[in-house]
Order: C-alpha cells, then sequence, then structure tokens
C-alpha cells in the first residue's frame, strides 16, 4: 500500500456546492442568498450571539462559578483541625459530613500543624511524615 493511493470511503464526502451555474442547478443568480437583506451581501453577517440589538442571553443570564469535578486538586488540612473533631475515626467522608473539606473533595492530605493529644484512626487519607509519627506516639494508627 502506497500513501497515494489511499482514498476515503466512497460517499464518505459530499460533493461541493456549486453556486452561480445557472438557473438550472437551483442555485443560480442570488446562489442560495435570497434577495437583498444583510446575509445576502458579502462579508455581512452578525457576530455569533448577536440578537437584532436585544439583550443577548449570555448578558441576560447571572455569572456563575464553576467547579470542575475533574480536577485533581488536593486538600490541605492542619493536624490542629482534626484535634478538633469529635471522631476518633477519620477519612473523607467524615470531613465532608462536618463540613472541614467542601463536598466535592476527593484528595485530601493532613500536614503537621500543631498538637496530637488523643488517639485517631486516619484511613483513606494522606499524611505526611510528621502527622505519621505524631499519630502513632499518641496510640493512633494511619491506614
Amino acid at each position: 500500500m502506497y500513501l497515494n493511493a489511499i482514498r476515503p470511503n466512497e460517499k464518505s464526502f459530499k460533493n461541493r456546492r456549486r453556486v452561480g451555474r445557472g438557473i438550472g442547478s437551483g442555485l443560480g443568480k442570488t446562489c442560495g442568498r435570497g434577495h437583498k437583506g444583510q446575509k445576502s451581501r458579502t462579508g455581512g453577517f452578525h457576530k455569533i450571539g448577536f440578537e437584532g440589538g436585544q439583550m443577548p442571553i449570555q448578558r441576560r443570564l447571572p455569572k456563575r462559578g464553576f467547579i470542575s469535578i475533574n480536577t485533581d486538586k488536593c486538600y490541605s488540612l492542619r493536624l490542629s483541625d482534626l484535634q478538633k473533631l469529635s471522631d476518633s475515626e477519620i477519612d473523607i467522608q467524615t470531613l465532608k459530613r462536618v463540613k472541614l473539606i467542601p463536598s466535592y473533595t476527593r484528595k485530601v492530605k493532613i500536614y503537621n500543624s500543631g498538637v496530637l493529644s488523643r488517639k485517631i484512626v486516619i484511613s483513606n487519607i494522606k499524611v505526611s511524615v510528621g502527622v505519621k509519627a505524631m499519630v502513632e506516639q499518641v496510640g493512633g494508627s494511619v491506614l
């Protein structure tokens, strides 16, 4: 097989519209543009979203925020935030329930900032080396 022998499938492309080729073609004289008006002129077309002077819909509607669900942003927490919790088992669902992290959060990492005075079990959450050492020091565990 040669590159110059490659052809697209039969009828995979429509034929180009040939305008201005006589009355019998159906696209003669005005070339399918009709008579007069802005759309019949060369270069005469309005911008996308233009509604004839009426305030366009993209300007009538209020602006809203956007948070992508596909983001891989890691949410950071301090060890002192966990100290305030009453639960001893901590995972992402627990943090969402007590509203320490937003509901769309997928990844969390806990950093060593503050002291831990009670036993906790951290599961399915990334922790820094200092946090792991402090949790194990008070008798807790990181799973």
